[in-house]
């Protein structure tokens, strides 16, 4: 059963219960109190009789009860009055209408319901003391009325019953229908989301328990979507990743096999042969390089990072000290600007950070140019950014660039010894050091690659 039908009969019975009860309790009450009602206007009604045939009797001096038997016979005018008894000892001396009751009293004022047929009477039995035997009146009243009004009532009440149910049936069914909306939408939307839907809301408009279980559910929902979608984009990097792996490896491998070939099979000169040698040694130390990426970058996520406090100012510079001799070689002039700060890092890597983005930078000027290096604090934080003078790059290349095997120029990327890793292991880098890159540059202006990471106070 579902819950609404639940919920649907436990407020119909509720409905019916708490009216059947109230209903029932009132009509009872009603009954008692007309029955209560009837009764003393029958009491103050046989008073008057009793007192009336006192009197009579205490002005007939000579007991003729003649005149007594009189006045009953013109006192019984009421509708309710349906019999009067007036004896003495067995003597029987008025009697009219119905029949008394055997029920003996012994004293002066009794009262009794009891049922004759379908009529109920109120019967009432009092002792007239005179100088003889003492007089017994006995008068019955016909309270049917009463009990007729009340089985008028339970006929009704039973009627206005069934509407009444009918009535809190269908509000019922109405409430219970909106109450369990939201859950209804909870549930169609974890269906929508297990066949695949995973833009499903359930959008719920209340704001009580079930409006924030259908909240919490979107939230849910919307972190499954966020960790899906994450999902399906780390496999495609993957699948990219593993395309373009193996189109590095196709390339070089075809042109040592061919070389080698050349010189397994057919006699070379001193030129060809040297110039099959280098190319074999060189392709062979791209791969050399490709693997010591790929390298990197596994024992990067595998190893225990431990972080400490490092000056930045003193590792840059040390490590551009060390490179500008092989920068000036290449005719670039590589400055470097530092202001003191600490951060917490991991010097070997963040020393491969640096490197790297040097070597990008490098790669950027064909003909010389100069790199410049940047380092102050802002805002709690210590910045870096890498300047250079060179190609630049288009918009589009701009969202790829981090990404493994990527190159802008792929052909001159080859032939300066580039794997296209070297962007991919920055990123990973600084987002073990949680910190942030970013990229801006334009094509034919240069690129200025900024590195942000938090700082100590020192």
């Amino acid at each position: 059963m579902r819950f609404r039908q639940k919920m649907l009969l436990v407020m119909v019975w509720l409905l019916t219960l708490s009216y059947g009860v109230g209903g029932l309790l009132l009509i009872r009450q009603n009954f008692q109190n007309s029955l209560d009602q009837i009764q003393r206007n029958s009491a103050e009604s046989y008073q008057m009789l009793l007192q009336t045939v006192q009197l009579v009797n205490f002005v007939d001096i000579q007991q003729d009860f003649s005149n007594i038997s009189t006045v009953l016979e013109r006192m019984n005018a009421t509708n309710s009055l349906v019999g009067i008894s007036l004896t003495r000892g067995d003597k029987v001396l008025y009697e009219i209408g119905e029949e008394k009751s055997g029920y003996d009293t012994e004293s002066e004022f009794e009262s009794f319901l009891y049922a004759r047929n379908t009529r109920h009477i109120y019967q009432i039995n009092g002792v007239i003391k005179t100088n003889d035997k003492p007089l017994e009146l006995v008068v019955m009243y016909d309270i049917t009325s009463v009990y007729e009004a009340r089985d008028e009532q339970v006929k009704v009440y039973h009627q206005v019953l069934i509407v009444l149910i009918l009535a809190g049936a269908f509000a019922a069914w109405i409430t219970s229908y909106y109450m369990t909306m939201p859950l209804y939408k909870v549930s169609r939307t974890a269906r929508a989301l297990a066949s695949g839907h995973l833009e499903s809301r359930v959008n719920s408009k209340t704001h009580d328990e079930i409006g924030q279980l259908g909240s919490d559910f979107d939230h849910m929902a919307d972190r499954l979507e966020e960790n899906i979608n994450e999902l399906k984009l780390a496999m495609e990097q993957q699948d990219r990743f593993m395309g373009s792996f193996a189109h590095e490896l196709k390339t070089p491998m075809t042109s040592i096999i061919g070389y080698a070939d050349l010189l397994r099979s057919q006699a070379l000169n001193g030129d060809e042969t040297q110039e099959a040698a280098n190319y074999i040694f060189s392709e062979g130390k791209r791969l050399e390089s490709l693997s010591l990426k790929l390298l990197d970058l596994l024992m990067m996520k595998k190893q225990d990072i431990k972080f400490v406090p490092t000056d930045m100012k003193s590792m840059i510079e040390n490590l551009t000290s060390h490179l500008q001799p092989v920068y000036r070689k290449r005719r670039i002039d590589l400055q470097c600007r530092m202001e003191p700060g600490i951060c917490m890092v991991e010097p070997d890597l963040f020393s491969s950070l640096i490197t790297n983005l040097l070597d990008n930078a490098r790669k950027a000027l064909d003909n010389g140019g100069n790199i410049m290096i940047l380092g102050e604090s802002t805002n709690g934080s210590y910045r870096i950014r890498v300047i250079d003078n060179g190609r630049g790059m288009p918009e589009e290349a701009m969202k790829h660039i981090t990404e493994a095997f990527y190159r802008v120029d792929k052909s001159r990327s080859r032939a300066q010894g580039g794997v296209g890793l070297g962007l991919n292991l920055c990123k990973e880098i600084i987002e073990l050091h949680n910190g942030t890159i970013a990229f801006a540059s334009r094509e034919g202006n240069g690129t200025c690659v900024t590195v942000t990471v938090k700082e100590i106070a020192g």
